[in-house]
């Protein structure tokens, strides 16, 4: 793991795959980090570079004090890009880090080759639901949330025949500090890119899980709508975190995807 400092904080990142294949940025879930991308590195990291990156509140980065917004979370994944003298790559991200990815190309659409957003919306949930969840945070930590998230994150029967990857994840959540995490759900309060999402030029891969209640279908048909050109791929039986329940599939359209191949 290696660490930039962006303004003041550290934010950690690492490469995986191989060096000289097209870079592709792999942006994670609020109240993750960026091990939630481990399981794919061996079937993403034969074709492509993989740059990962803790959001700032996460992981091995540092957890500043609020404001969060979704910009700031956006600018620390072009300053690790910057670091790395990546000018254009591929960006796939998921749930806030599709958030995020969206920000991205719609920001800085030169920096942009493919963009895979998935479990996500221009506008996640309400600003009263992450008020709620920030609210709880700040009265008892990352752990008066944790049913709520994971049950937010996985399908129902997910959650029943996994319990060893949802207990991974309700693992993760906890570890992470509760200031970051609270100002993270503030952040995802006021986030809202609904005005902004049809300037997307990059070609564009939208995945979501039938089964997903924090982004429904609604909301991924609704983005498929406004991004000129982009594809929608529903993942039967998946809830938000798709990438993790359908993993093998997801791993293969985004591969596909990002290499200009036809999709399925």
């Amino acid at each position: 793991m290696k660490r930039i400092d962006v303004a003041g904080v550290g934010i950690a990142y690492r490469v995986d795959g191989h060096p000289t294949e097209p870079p592709v940025v792999l942006l994670h879930s609020a109240g993750c980090d960026l091990r939630m991308w481990d399981l794919h590195i061996a079937a993403l990291g034969e074709r492509f570079s993989l740059v990962r990156a803790d959001a700032r509140g996460h992981g091995g980065s540092d957890a500043p004090p609020p404001p969060y917004t979704v910009d700031r979370f956006g600018a620390d994944a072009i300053a690790v890009l910057d670091a790395l003298q990546i000018e254009r790559a591929h960006i796939v991200g998921e749930s806030l880090g599709g958030l995020v990815a969206l920000w991205i190309a719609v920001h800085h659409p030169g920096r942009v080759e493919r963009a895979v957003f998935s479990g996500t919306a221009a506008r996640i949930g309400t600003a009263e639901t992450w008020q709620e969840r920030a609210d709880a945070v700040r009265a008892g930590g990352t752990e008066a949330v944790a049913d709520l998230v994971m049950s937010r994150f996985f399908s129902p029967a997910f959650r029943r025949d996994h319990a060893d990857v949802v207990g991974w994840f309700t693992g993760v959540l906890r570890a992470q500090p509760a200031h970051g995490y609270e100002a993270t759900c503030l952040a995802l309060r006021d986030a809202d890119l609904r005005d902004e999402v049809g300037a997307i030029v990059a070609p564009s891969l939208i995945l979501v899980g039938d089964q997903d209640e924090a982004t429904p279908v609604s909301d991924a048909s609704w983005l498929h709508e406004m991004v000129d050109g982009s594809r929608l791929r529903t993942l039967e039986g998946a809830g938000h975190l798709c990438s993790v329940e359908r993993r093998a599939t997801f791993d293969e359209i985004v591969a596909r995807f990002l290499r200009g191949e036809e999709i399925t």
